[in-house]
């Protein structure tokens, strides 16, 4: 498809040599990849589920819908029925068809997002519309909204009240609401809610959706494991759609996922590595000339030193550390750099050492 971006990483590739160059060897803080060792307690329901030579459901197990729905609820104050449940394969693979399942036509999206929010609306064929005001579009039709908090890039947490408007907005037109909540168990100063949280969305799920991840939560990216809830009727639609497409996560895969999402003690000591990580990474960068906005939650700073994000993350390549350009994520960007704390303590403090 000719409409589609280069893809934004490939840009990186200059300065990547140039800080595989260091003596010390590159310190990667650019794609945000977790790093830690996959829980042991998902590895074993991995390998005791690895025997499954049929194909397994669309749907998920009900084990792993239950498991899913019991994490909502305890966690996050979210009730959701099982069936309303539907396991994806990565929540990135979602985002970039879920225009084209609704037959999108026009996609709001955040002034500052993931690049496969637009990225999905092009391979539908959509108009996307990059814009932090929802009432600046004026009459225009929309069909899809997505909503991130906490955000990537930035780490804000949109308020309850916020939220709330945005849905209440989307309902007035008939649009469906998209939150991806891939970082909701990631909240450092502030403390993300759920766009199904009956604060936010008045205790009916209808026009919503939202999405989450294991990656960050369990160290699952390699497992591609996430899953969609809300609208029970919206539900019903995207697996009749993913059913026909062969859209199935692997048995073995569900298994670990339904583990995962059981079990609060590994997450817990995942979340004290990264803050471990946060705090000796931050007073680095400050001290060394960046300020760091927003940044409440997540596994990013989103940082600026004045200058332009890709000069910024020359001056880093220079002593060996790997940032994200800013721009990747919108124009808004242009001034910033994004800098993940997914990487060993032993490379976290050789940042700590180099930024001094």
């Amino acid at each position: 498809m000719n409409n589609l971006p280069d893809f934004p990483w490939d840009k990186l590739e200059p300065h990547k040599r140039r800080a595989l160059e260091h003596p010390d060897g590159i310190v990667d803080l650019s794609v945000g990849t977790p790093v830690d060792p996959v829980p042991q307690v998902v590895q074993e329901a991995l390998v005791k589920a690895a025997d499954s030579p049929g194909y397994p459901l669309t749907h998920g197990t009900r084990e792993l819908r239950e498991a899913a729905a019991g994490w909502l609820a305890r966690r996050h104050g979210v009730s959701v029925g099982e069936q309303a449940v539907l396991p994806l394969i990565g929540s990135k693979e979602f985002v970039a068809w879920l225009p084209t399942y609704l037959g999108a036509e026009h996609v709001a999206l955040p002034e500052l997002a993931y690049p496969t929010y637009d990225v999905g609306a092009r391979l539908a064929g959509a108009k996307a519309s990059a814009t932090d005001g929802l009432v600046a579009l004026g009459p225009e039709p929309v069909d899809l909204v997505w909503v991130n908090s906490p955000s990537n890039p930035t780490g804000r947490v949109l308020p309850a009240e916020h939220l709330r408007k945005v849905v209440e907005w989307a309902r007035e037109r008939g649009a469906i609401v998209a939150s991806d909540e891939c970082y909701i168990e990631l909240g450092w100063e502030a403390e993300p809610i759920s766009i199904l949280h009956p604060d936010v969305c008045g205790g009916s799920h209808e026009g919503l959706l939202a999405v989450h991840s294991l990656s960050k939560r369990s160290n699952l990216a390699g497992y591609r494991a996430g899953f969609v809830t809300g609208d029970p009727a919206l539900v019903k639609r995207l697996l009749e759609i993913r059913k026909h497409g062969g859209m199935i996560m692997p048995a073995p895969v569900q298994a670990a996922m339904a583990a995962a999402l059981a079990d609060d003690a590994h997450a817990e000591e995942q979340r004290e590595r990264y803050s471990a990580r946060r705090a000796v990474l931050r007073p680095a960068l400050e001290k060394a000339g960046w300020t760091i906005e927003h940044s409440e939650a997540g596994l990013y700073f989103w940082a600026s030193n004045g200058k332009d994000c890709w000069t910024q993350v020359a001056e880093l390549a220079e002593i060996g550390i790997l940032a994200a350009p800013g721009d990747f994520y919108g124009a808004a960007g242009s001034s910033h750099i994004r800098i993940a704390v997914t990487a060993t303590d032993e490379r976290i403090s050789a940042a700590v050492r180099r930024l001094q």
